[in-house]
C-alpha cells in the first residue's frame, strides 16, 4: 500500500505521521467503494454473512466506513475530495428511503442495526456542517426518522446499552424526537458495572475485554462531548485518566495488542482510547507517547496484512481466521476498527501530531502493572517487547455456560501481545487440566479471583470433584506457576505454555521435564515442571491459531496424581531474547511454597485450607507488598 515516506525526525520510533493516517484512512474508504450496493446504501463485502444476515451486514457496511469518512472529514475541516461527502449522502438518501431496494432495515429490539444506528448518529454528529445540514429537508427527515426508532426498544444489557445514548443524543440536537429518560437510563446503568480505577464490566459479572476502552468509555465521553454535560464529562475524564495509566502497558514494543477478548477482528481499534485522551484532555501520557504507541499499532497491522492486498479488512488477526470470528460478526464487522482514526478529529496542530514520538514505558525498562478490577497482571520485557498478561479475574460468565466448552479468548492462565490461543478441543495452552483415566480433561468455566498484587495473582477454579488453585509469580520474562491440586488418585495432571505459531511449524525439542517450541525469529514458547512434574511434551495444532497455520505448546505433565492435594510448579516462558533466564529457587514445605524469583526477594505462597473447603491465599514477596486475600 501507498504510504508517505517515515518522518524520522518528527516519529523517531515509528516513521509515522498523521499523512499516514490520512493516507491509511483514504485507502480504507476507497477499498470499499467495489461493494457498493445502488445509491451506496449499503456496503457488501465479500465473505459469509453474519447471524444477521446480508441485508443488515451491508448496513453495517455502510455505518461503520461512515464512521471513519467521518473522522476523515472533520479533521480536514470538509477540505476532502467532494466524491466522499457525496458517496455519504447518497447513502443516507437511500438507505432511508423505505422504497429503495437496499434500504436499511428498521430498529428492531435486540437487533444488529441498534449497532450500526450509534456509528451513523456519530458520524452524523461529527460532520453535520458538511453532511447532515446539506441534506435536502426530506432526506433529514427521513433520517431522524429511522434513527428514531430506537426509541422504546431493547437491547442486551451489556454496552449496547449506550448506543441508544448517543442515538437519542444527535435526535435531540437535530431536533428529532428523543426520550430524555432513556438516555439518563443507559448512563446510570454503566455505572453498576463500574470497578474502580478506570475499569468497567461489559455487563454484569467479570466480563473484562477491550470493550472497556472501545466502548464503556469512548460512548459516555463522546455523549458528554455532544451534550455539554460538564460534570459527567469530568467525571468520565477522571475515570479515563486512571484506565490510561495501566492501558498504555498492553501494546508490545512492536505495536502489537495483547490478544485477549472477543471481537478482535476490530484489531487497532484498540487505540481508540488512547486518542480519546487526547481529544478530552483526559491523557495522562505524554502527546508524543500517545503517537506513539497508536502509530505503532497501526502500523504493526499493516505490515502484517491488515488491511489486505485489497485493501480490505478481513475477519482476523492478521489473515482471516474464522474460528475466533464470533456468529454475530459480518464481512464489515472489522470496520469497528475505524474507531481507531478518532484521533483525526484532533486539529493537526495539536501535540499529539506536532510533539516529537517519546518512548512507551516498555521501551524503557521492563513493567510489571497489576489491574485489579479485573484480576490480571501484565508483565513486559523492553529487550524482546513482549507483553504478558496473566488472567486470574476475568472469565466473561455473563454468558460462559457452567457445562460447556470454555471460552479460549477468556478463560486461560495467560495471553500475550506475540501468541493466541489454538482453537480445539484437544488445547493444551495455558490450561492446568486434571485429565481423568477416561480422557476427560477438567474445565476451567469460573475463575474465582484470590488475589492480584504487585509481582503474583491467584485464582482457583472448580470442576465437579477438581479444585485447582493458581498462584502466578511474575519473574522477568517467566511466570512461575504454583498449583494446588485436588483430584482423585491416579488422573494426569497437565500444564500449557503459550502456544506459538508461524506460517511454518516452530522447532520443538523435549528433554526431560523442559519442553521448547521456536521460531526462525527467535520467539521462543518454553515449559518446565519444578516440582511435582515428572515429564514434559509438546503438542501441535493446524489451523487453530489466529497468529499462523502451524502451531506448538509445550507442556509438563504428572502422569498419576496421587489424590487429594498436590502442589505442582512449573515455569512458564515466552521470550524473543536470546538465551534462557536463569531459573528460580523453589521450596516446598507442608505449609507453604517459597519461590525466589531470578530477581527480586522470595514470595511465599502458603497452602492451607480453611472451614468450608475455601482456600486463604496470602501472598507475600519479601519487599512488604504483600497481599491477604481470602476466595470466596
Amino acid at each position: 500500500m501507498p504510504l508517505p515516506p517515515p518522518d524520522l525526525r518528527l516519529s523517531p520510533r515509528t516513521g509515522w505521521t498523521r499523512a499516514h493516517w490520512e493516507a491509511m484512512a483514504d485507502r480504507l474508504l476507497d477499498a470499499v467503494v467495489p461493494y457498493a450496493t445502488d445509491g451506496f446504501a449499503q456496503y457488501r463485502l465479500p465473505g459469509s454473512p453474519s447471524r444477521s444476515g446480508p441485508v443488515s451486514d451491508g448496513l453495517e457496511g455502510f455505518a461503520r466506513t461512515f464512521l471513519l469518512a467521518a473522522f476523515r472529514i472533520a479533521g480536514a475541516g470538509g477540505d476532502v475530495p467532494p466524491v466522499l461527502l457525496e458517496r455519504y449522502a447518497e447513502g443516507l438518501a437511500a438507505g432511508t428511503d423505505p422504497a429503495h431496494p437496499c434500504a436499511w432495515p428498521p430498529l428492531a429490539d435486540m437487533s444488529q442495526p441498534l449497532v450500526e444506528a450509534a456509528s451513523i448518529a456519530l458520524a452524523l454528529h461529527e460532520t453535520r456542517p458538511w453532511l447532515y445540514d446539506r441534506l435536502a429537508p426530506a432526506v433529514r427527515d427521513r433520517v431522524l426518522a429511522w434513527l428514531a426508532g430506537f426509541l422504546g426498544r431493547r437491547t442486551p444489557d451489556n454496552n449496547w446499552v449506550l448506543f441508544q445514548v448517543v442515538v437519542e443524543q444527535f435526535l435531540a440536537e437535530a431536533g428529532g424526537p428523543y426520550e430524555p429518560a432513556e438516555i439518563a437510563a443507559g448512563l446510570e446503568r454503566i455505572e453498576d458495572w463500574y470497578t474502580g480505577d478506570g475499569w468497567y464490566s461489559d455487563g454484569k459479572g467479570k466480563n473484562y475485554d477491550y470493550y472497556t476502552g472501545w466502548a464503556l468509555h469512548l460512548y459516555p465521553s463522546l455523549w458528554a462531548r455532544m451534550s455539554g454535560d460538564t460534570a459527567r464529562q469530568e467525571r468520565y475524564a477522571a475515570r479515563l485518566r486512571l484506565f490510561l495509566e495501566r492501558y498504555q502497558h498492553f501494546f508490545a514494543a512492536g505495536g502489537g495488542p495483547v490478544h485477549q477478548g472477543r471481537s478482535l477482528v476490530y484489531r487497532f481499534a484498540t487505540v481508540a482510547p488512547l486518542w480519546l485522551g487526547e481529544l478530552t484532555g483526559a491523557s495522562p501520557l505524554p502527546p508524543g507517547r500517545t503517537r506513539r504507541i497508536a502509530s505503532g499499532v497501526l502500523r504493526h497491522f499493516a505490515e502484517r496484512g491488515a488491511p489486505d492486498e485489497h485493501g480490505l479488512l478481513t475477519r482476523g488477526w492478521y489473515a482471516p481466521f474464522p474460528p475466533g470470528t464470533q456468529d454475530y460478526s459480518g464481512p464489515a464487522s472489522p470496520y469497528w476498527a475505524s474507531k481507531a482514526f478518532l484521533g483525526l478529529l484532533l486539529p493537526p496542530d495539536h501535540p499529539a501530531w506536532t510533539a516529537p514520538e517519546e518512548a512507551a514505558p516498555i521501551d524503557l525498562a521492563d513493567q510489571v502493572v497489576p489491574v485489579p478490577p479485573a484480576g490480571w497482571l501484565l508483565h513486559a520485557t523492553r529487550a524482546d517487547g513482549v507483553v504478558r498478561l496473566l488472567n486470574h479475574g476475568s472469565d466473561r460468565d455473563r454468558v460462559q455456560r457452567r457445562d460447556g466448552e470454555p471460552d479460549p479468548l477468556y478463560l486461560r492462565l495467560a495471553y500475550t501481545s506475540h501468541t493466541g490461543p489454538d482453537f480445539a478441543p484437544g488445547a493444551a495452552d495455558n490450561q492446568l487440566a486434571v485429565v481423568s483415566p477416561e480422557g476427560v480433561p477438567s474445565r476451567r468455566r469460573r475463575i474465582e479471583p484470590l488475589a492480584v498484587g504487585e509481582r503474583v495473582a491467584a485464582s482457583a477454579y472448580q470442576d465437579g470433584d477438581v479444585r485447582v488453585v493458581t498462584t502466578s509469580v511474575v519473574d522477568g520474562p517467566a511466570e512461575i506457576r504454583v498449583h494446588q491440586v485436588t483430584a482423585p488418585a491416579g488422573h494426569l495432571v497437565r500444564d500449557g505454555g503459550h502456544a506459538l505459531a508461524d506460517r511454518l511449524p516452530p522447532g520443538t525439542h523435549t528433554e526431560g521435564v523442559r519442553a521448547v517450541a521456536r521460531r526462525p525469529d527467535g520467539l521462543t514458547s518454553a515449559a518446565r515442571g519444578l516440582h511435582g512434574f515428572t515429564s514434559a511434551g509438546v503438542v501441535t495444532g493446524d489451523g487453530v491459531n489466529a497468529f499462523g497455520p502451524c502451531s506448538a505448546t509445550p507442556y509438563v505433565t504428572c502422569p498419576a496424581h496421587p489424590g487429594g492435594t498436590a502442589v505442582y510448579v512449573s515455569l512458564i516462558l515466552l521470550t524473543a531474547a536470546p538465551g534462557e533466564p536463569p531459573l528460580p529457587e523453589v521450596r516446598v514445605t507442608a505449609d507453604e511454597v517459597v519461590v525466589t524469583p531470578s530477581t527480586g526477594g522470595p514470595v511465599r505462597v502458603p497452602l492451607r485450607e480453611e472451614p468450608g473447603g475455601q482456600e486463604a491465599v496470602g501472598l507475600s514477596d519479601g519487599l512488604g507488598a504483600g497481599e491477604d486475600v481470602e476466595g470466596s
